[in-house]
């Protein structure tokens, strides 16, 4: 089971990679916070100095159909925000 799901791509988190040298990522549900600073220095040869994690909850969502109101939720996921050291980064189109 691979603990990093995929990487985090916005505007925001572009921003915050630039500035403050933190990257995001979307990461099992199971996962700690070691565990994904593991990882993330695995994967990609680089030392973490620290490591935040959100809980998304999915919302719910309604659409008007043919057959009345259809009422779904969107997926839940969990996102971590890795703040690495200084001099470091991550460069996710390097492989392209």
């Amino acid at each position: 089971m691979s603990i990093i799901v995929k990487p985090v791509i916005t505007e925001k988190m572009t921003a915050q990679g630039e500035k403050m040298n933190r990257y995001g990522f979307v990461v099992e549900k199971t996962a700690n916070k070691v565990q994904i600073k593991n990882a993330v220095e695995k994967l990609y040869g680089v030392s973490v100095e620290s490591v935040n994690t959100q809980n998304y909850i999915g919302k719910i969502k309604s659409r008007n159909t043919t057959q009345g109101v259809t009422v779904g939720r969107v997926n839940q996921f969990k996102k971590a925000i890795v703040t690495l050291k200084d001099g470091e980064t991550i460069d996710f189109y390097a492989g392209i």
